[in-house]
Parts: structure tokens; sequence; C-alpha cells
């Protein structure tokens, strides 16, 4: 069963105007199951995983690219780094769109690699695991425009039956591995998925010794999802230096396990925390290291709020990559604690974003998001309460209660 994924057509167009495409992504996001689905009549496909294969592309990269014919689709490009220089000179040779789509899990050595060899001539784009747009098909005509598409969103009902619920979306998370097959077991998925990862992209990067330190650092990182990041807290609490804290975080985000949310403090003085945010790119890996079997002990418990934090954050990242449109991603907080979970900051305008994990709004759900908009002295349009009430539209000034299944 395939599932349609909002970036196809980005990558479609962007086949028109770059020689190569370079497609990112964490471990089975389901980048090759697209590439496939999308190109399978017209590209070649080869797989670096394959030792033979790899071993060509590594001793003899010009004889690779004399065999394996272009429009050609090579995955896991991490594990030949040397074919991007050869590729460069191919593609400088005939300059044509649309040559090659490489693909690697590996985000930041592979920018750097790209930088060097193929600056001008490859665009990067990021494919993460499912959004809950994907899953429902609730799509809202594919809208570019941000502030029609969250002003569509807020004002949408929700359906009478939806194709998923909270608690299993949060619980199960997107990656497509637990979509295609219903009757996998979570658990062991989980469990193979973190082994893959360390064996392939974490032992290469740490001593061996502190292997089993680093899982336990993975499973403290999946508990303070959407918390701030204090760097000297997770050294006291995992009995590691801060040196190795941070080297161990930017591993998680080349592997485009978490992702790191800003603070925003433009004219705001100096009043403002200015530690960034963390959150887990899946609710379902998140919940698994945080040791959450059922969607109900996920719901009431003590991490649900910051699951579902988590999961519309993310979602946001997510949609805005998949279309190409990139706005910049705040949150903000001051030193009295009022808070916004999220700034969405594009054409010179800022929407502000709460997100509450309730059935039933209150005006204390908001007060913040009020507090912010007075606080700013800005011209707000539109602010935005996401939570999991039916209720759709206005409910203050200029303030909008939006769905999550509707984001």
């Amino acid at each position: 069963m395939y599932i349609k994924r909002l970036i196809e057509k980005t990558i479609i167009d962007t086949l028109k105007t770059f020689p190569v495409i370079i497609l990112t992504g964490a471990r089975q996001s389901g980048k090759t199951t697209l590439l496939k689905h999308l190109f399978s009549s017209t590209f070649n496909y080869i797989s670096l995983d394959e030792l033979d294969i790899r071993s060509l592309a590594i001793n003899d990269p010009r004889e690779f690219l004399n065999k394996f014919k272009t429009p050609l689709i090579i995955d896991e490009i991490q594990n030949a780094p040397q074919l991007l220089p050869y590729i460069k000179a191919v593609v400088d040779k005939e300059r044509k769109n649309g040559r090659f789509i490489i693909t690697g899990s590996q985000q930041f050595p592979l920018m750097k690699n790209v930088s060097e060899s193929l600056a001008g001539r490859a665009a990067i784009l990021n494919l993460y695991p499912f959004m809950i747009e994907e899953i429902t098909g609730n799509y809202i005509t594919e809208e570019k425009s941000i502030d029609s598409y969250l002003k569509n969103a807020s004002n949408k009902k929700i359906p009478g039956s939806l194709k998923v619920d909270l608690g299993s979306w949060l619980l199960d998370g997107g990656y497509p591995g637990l979509f295609v097959n219903s009757k996998i077991s979570k658990n062991i998925w989980f469990s193979s998925y973190i082994q893959t990862y360390i064996d392939r992209d974490v032992r290469g990067n740490i001593k061996n010794e502190n292997l089993n330190d680093f899982e336990r650092f993975l499973k403290l990182m999946a508990s303070r999802t959407s918390q701030e990041l204090s760097y000297s807290n997770l050294s006291r609490d995992i009995g590691l230096s801060v040196p190795t804290i941070k080297s161990w975080i930017s591993l998680l985000q080349t592997n485009s396990i978490i992702y790191l949310l800003q603070p925003y403090y433009k004219n705001f003085g100096k009043r403002i925390i200015k530690s960034p945010k963390l959150y887990f790119l899946d609710t379902g890996l998140a919940a698994y290291l945080s040791g959450i079997q059922t969607k109900e002990h996920l719901l009431d418990g003590p991490m649900g709020g910051a699951l579902f934090e988590t999961f519309v954050v993310t979602n946001f990242l997510k949609r805005f990559s998949a279309l190409d449109i990139n706005p910049s991603l705040y949150y903000w907080k001051n030193i009295s604690g009022i808070e916004v979970d999220l700034l969405v900051e594009h054409d010179n305008k800022l929407i502000p974003i709460e997100i509450k994990l309730a059935s039933t709004i209150y005006n204390n759900h908001y007060k913040s998001l009020m507090r912010w908009i007075y606080y700013s002295k800005l011209d707000i349009e539109l602010a935005l309460l996401i939570t999991s009430s039916p209720v759709a539209g206005k409910i203050a000034k200029n303030v909008y209660n939006c769905n999550w299944y509707n984001i």
C-alpha cells in the first residue's frame, strides 16, 4: 500500500530546474519507496547498501557512473560520498536538469559534501516520517499560502468519523513501516530501528564503551521532548561532559531524530529565555523510548501534553518543508513564565500558536496568546490555539481554535 506524500509535487517540480536532487531524511522515513513510486519507469535505481555496488562506487567511481546510466537514483549516498565529485564532473560535462536523485540519511555530513562538490547543481530536500495530513488524506488543497492554510485549518470542522484517533497517532508515530504492516509488533519495530540506527549511524561516531551511555542518553532525551534544552542538566543527569552531550545532540540532529526550535528574541529586550526547545521528530519513537505502552497511558499520563506539542510543532515543520515554503519557526518565553509555543514568521509577519491537549476550551488556554499579543505591541492578524476540541473558528479577537486533525 502506497500513501501519497505531500512532497511529491516539490520533487517533480525541482527536477525541472536542477541537475541533481539530494533527498535526505531519517532511516525508514520512506525515501526509497517514494522515489520508486514516482520514477520506477523513468529512472534507473541503484542502492549503495549492496556491498558489491558500494565497493565499485568507492574503488572505481568512474566505472560506476559509466555502468549505471542517468537518469539515475543513487540510494544511501553516505556509504560512498567519494562519488559526489565524479557526479559533479558528469553534470558539468552535460548540464541537463533531472539527471540524478541521491538519497542520504546523514544530513549534516551530506550537506558538507554537497556544498563542496555540488554547490549550485543540487537542490536539497528533506523527507520526514508521515505527517497527519498524509495519513488522514485531509489535504487542504496543498495550500502554499501560510495565512490561507492556517485560516482554512482553523475554520474547518472535523468529520464525524476520524480515520485515526489522537492517542493512536501519538503512540504509533509516522514511520511508514508501521503503517504498511498493521500486524507488526510496534515494540519489536522500534527496538530494531534503534539497534539499526546505533549500528549504522552511531557506532562509527562514538567510542564503543559509550554505546550503553548513548542508549541511556536517547531515552533521557525522549523524556524531555518539548522542553527547553539544558546541556548542563543533561550532563549532570547522565554523568557525561557537556562537550560529549553537545556532540551527541548534534548526531541526533544529523540523523533527523530530533529538532531544536530556537527562541525568538528580536526586539523584545533581554528578559527572554534563549535556550532552544527539544523535539523528537516522531512521537512514536519518543513514546517507545519513554516506556509508554498504551494510548490511555499516553493521553492521561504526565507526557501527554509534551507529546501532543511535539506532534503539532513537528507537523508544521514537516508540512512547510514538504511544500518548500520554509518560514522561520520559533518559540517565545520570558523569565516571568509567559510563553508562546510556536511563532511562525513569514513575509515580515508573525503568527503566534499555543498548543493545549484539551477537549474543552477555557480562557486560560489562550491567556498566554493574549498577553503575548499585548506585550509584543505588534499588529497580529491571526493567532491560533491548537487543541483536541471540535470547536472551530474564532474564540477571541484574532484568536482561532484549530483541531489537531486539520493541521
